[in-house]
């Protein structure tokens, strides 16, 4: 375990990360770049994009490489809930709208992949899916593997990662084979969103005592106790994706007016 006194210079170098970050954002460099001046020579460069993307790619390093890593994993849950925010909430509606849409439209023109990408994508799915997996990693038994393991931890984020790109899909699809969902059900999508948390919430908020034994056992930091931790853990967890969805819900809205504005 990291010493507190040495925790805000303490970056993490995993290889895995470093790696596969990394080739990530070169491969994306070379799609857009080389390539499609290659391919798709009238298709302009989108500089807004590339930052979308590289931002969205950014966060997820600096969550799992900086110091938040060392205070999620030794110290503090309320850290911990807060770099789940940033991979599950920030970053994927970044990296979803700053991939181009001709650069993914061929992986969904092939009838077969695009029937699994259809139910892979369906909201009903997506909403249910990403909500399990995230409740299921909060429960003690799990939560307690992930921060012992790294590879469980290396799982439990790859497996969130995922769930988020899926969740966000039928808010920032920019294909017209699975497009984004009409503006009236994206706010009735996040509004169920908004709600599916509250257990996992409530629990962890409201319990009496530490549920997370690792933090109770953890060296303690700025006076927090492991219990007002855990309620601020709490408190990120809901208020992180309820102030999220509240103003997506509002933007969705007013689209939405927009749009039937212009028919008339």
């Amino acid at each position: 375990m990291i010493n507190s006194n040495s925790i805000w210079l303490h970056w993490h170098g995993h290889i895995e990360v470093v790696l596969g970050l990394g080739a990530l954002q070169l491969a994306y460099l070379y799609f857009t770049g080389p390539y499609r001046k290659r391919k798709y020579p009238d298709v302009p460069n989108s500089p807004y994009r590339s930052l979308l993307f590289t931002l969205g790619n950014l966060m997820i390093f600096l969550s799992i490489s900086s110091p938040i890593h060392v205070l999620s994993d030794d110290f503090l849950f309320s850290v911990h809930m807060f770099q789940h925010v940033v991979i599950t909430l920030l970053s994927p509606p970044l990296l979803i709208l700053g991939t181009p849409k001709w650069l993914i439209s061929p992986l969904f023109d092939q009838k077969i992949t695009l029937k699994i990408f259809k139910i892979v994508f369906h909201p009903l799915i997506t909403l249910v899916f990403f909500n399990f997996i995230f409740s299921v990693w909060h429960l003690p038994v799990l939560y307690e593997l992930s921060v012992k393991f790294h590879w469980v931890h290396v799982f439990e984020h790859l497996l969130f990662m995922f769930a988020a790109i899926m969740m966000w899909w039928p808010l920032c699809s920019q294909i017209k084979q699975i497009p984004q969902l009409p503006y009236p059900l994206q706010m009735v999508y996040l509004f169920l969103m908004s709600l599916a948390q509250i257990i996992v919430f409530g629990i962890v908020t409201f319990a009496r005592q530490p549920i997370y034994q690792h933090y109770i056992q953890a060296e303690r930091i700025f006076g927090i106790s492991p219990l007002l931790d855990q309620q601020i853990g709490g408190i990120i967890m809901k208020v992180g994706s309820g102030f999220m969805f509240l103003f997506l819900i509002v933007l969705a809205f007013y689209k939405w007016y927009d749009q039937e504005t212009n028919k008339k």
